[in-house]
């Protein structure tokens, strides 16, 4: 089942506002512009609504419908742009971006609408106990809270791991005068509050319909969020609690449309053509109208617009025959379109370098069953949901965690497991044929493992940028590659890499305008 949005609730300079999306299911309000709670959450088909809605901010524009893989791709260097990528987008793989750079500032705001539309549901929980049982059963009225919770933790990972330090917003603002940031440490604990509320509260996704918060979602992003603190012993229980999932046996099952929500997605971003998407142009923080589906294959496609390209640095990560390569990128001469065409990618546009490789990045891409992104009307859009989380990475965090609480021998059996999916078959870390150069004897040789396991299986997912940065990974990963020869000739040069600035975006314009109590990052 795809979500199909009913309804948009948003802030705006703390006054509510309610915009309907064009769908057969809409609610028939009678004043759409003031939307009181005390007369609204009557009816379970009204919370659901609301709690709907509390997803919609994933699909504008700033985030996954087009800049949040662009800010983690370019700024990790999974990515090297061609001459035709757009300023804004370039300016994350050159880290020439500041204060005023629009996307930023949209994400920003798309969060915080998210986590305004969840506090409307969330505090209003004692009208929503009020439903009577035969219509709403308090099992569901505690699932739609903890979804709730769930969206609220999910968008405020966003903001800390992004910006620091940031507003701690759980109801309406009330001071014109605008909100302090709080220290990253209460963010955090928030998102801890959340999802362990959300653990107790939601369902599992046997009994979920497909595309909503599962407990399964809220234990993985538990871990993840313990993880990124070091809090290695708490996160080992929560990814110990991910349980009734597995690693699918083709890897490439992950990224397609007919294969989506399987055994090993915990949690996705629905996108449905089909649902419509005529606002996906005006749809930078809000969620208003239809925008249900996404650019990336548009803007990644190499027979398509063909941005960005795999980066050298990424595609020499792959050991020799890792099939991996093959599943993650299109090379020249390959099938594609069920076997029907044939991969001409040298013909495109690609870097300004002709000696780099002509690759196309295969994982999201329609290609497997058309000859374009725009075959299917009406273009530019495609319907295949953006994971997440899926297991494979929760299996990898498991196996940080185990590491560095000293059980070696149970985080390479973990890492062992994703290299030992039937579709990728690798060598295993421990034997002979992986100690040669990947040894995992100890801790700081483990982590040398890790890293690279963790580029190449969730390459092209956004994770490899906060990676880098909780691991203090991201000055020593960006000084090797500008010194080296993997970076192409324009980029090397319109680098502006900042070793402690860049570990944060900048806080937005807009938001140092309007709000005398914000501060801005360092470097910016």
């Amino acid at each position: 089942m795809k979500i199909i949005k009913y309804l948009s609730i948003t802030f705006v300079c703390g006054v509510l506002v309610l915009s309907s999306s064009c769908d057969s299911k809409k609610l028939d309000l009678a004043n759409p512009n003031q939307l009181q709670p005390e007369t609204f959450f009557k009816t379970e088909a009204q919370v659901q609504a609301a709690v709907n809605a509390v997803y919609g901010s994933m699909h504008t524009t700033a985030l996954y419908n087009r800049h949040m893989w662009f800010g983690n791709d370019n700024m990790a260097h999974e990515n090297a742009g061609n001459p035709q990528l757009e300023a804004d987008k370039r300016q994350y793989l050159n880290f020439d971006f500041d204060y005023t750079h629009g996307a930023i500032g949209d994400y920003w705001e798309s969060c915080y609408r998210g986590i305004n539309k969840a506090n409307f549901v969330i505090n209003n929980k004692d009208l929503i106990a009020l439903i009577p049982e035969a219509q709403l059963s308090a099992a569901k009225k505690a699932k739609y809270d903890g979804e709730a919770k769930f969206m609220r933790a999910m968008y405020y990972f966003w903001l800390v791991t992004k910006f620091g330090d940031c507003p701690l917003m759980l109801d309406v603002p009330k001071d014109i005068q605008g909100v302090a940031r709080n220290p990253a440490a209460d963010i955090w604990a928030q998102i801890e509050k959340d999802l362990t509320d959300a653990t107790t509260e939601l369902l599992d996704k046997a009994n979920e319909d497909l595309g909503r918060a599962t407990k399964g979602a809220a234990w993985g992003l538990l871990g993840k969020a313990r993880l990124f603190q070091k809090k290695y012993a708490d996160a080992l229980t929560a990814f110990n609690n991910v349980t009734g999932y597995s690693l699918v046996p083709n890897y490439s099952d992950n990224f397609l449309e007919e294969t989506e929500h399987n055994a090993e997605s915990l949690f996705e971003v629905e996108f449905n053509v089909a649902a419509g998407n005529s606002a996906r142009w005006n749809s930078g923080v809000s969620d208003a109208g239809l925008n249900e589906s996404c650019f990336r294959g548009q803007e990644y496609g190499c027979m398509d617009w063909f941005n960005v390209f795999p980066s050298v640095n990424l595609t020499s990560e792959f050991e020799p025959g890792d099939p991996r390569f093959g599943f993650s990128f299109y090379v020249d001469g390959e099938k594609y379109n069920a076997g029907k065409n044939t991969m001409v990618i040298s013909a495109m546009a690609q870097s300004d370098n002709t000696t780099y490789p002509r690759i196309g990045w295969k994982k999201y891409q329609n290609y497997y069953k058309q000859t374009s992104e725009s075959d299917v009307a009406p273009g530019q859009a495609s319907g295949i949901n953006m994971r997440i989380i899926r297991y494979s990475d929760v299996l990898l965090m498991r196996a940080e965690c185990k590491a560095n609480n000293g059980d070696i021998p149970g985080a390479v059996a973990d890492m062992n497991l994703v290299r030992a999916r039937p579709s990728v078959n690798m060598p295993l870390y421990g034997t002979a044929a992986m100690d040669a150069t990947y040894p995992v004897g100890n801790l700081a040789q483990f982590m040398v493992a890790l890293e690279h396991e963790r580029k190449v299986e969730l390459c092209g997912e956004q994770v490899r940028f906060p990676d880098l940065v909780r691991w203090g990974r991201l000055a020593p990963f960006m000084t090797q590659l500008i010194a080296g020869t993997q970076l192409p000739i324009k980029e090397k040069a319109d680098m502006k890499f900042d070793a402690v600035k860049n570990q944060l975006w900048p806080i937005p314009q807009r938001e140092m305008q309007s709000n005398k109590l914000m501060t801005q990052n360092p470097g910016y």
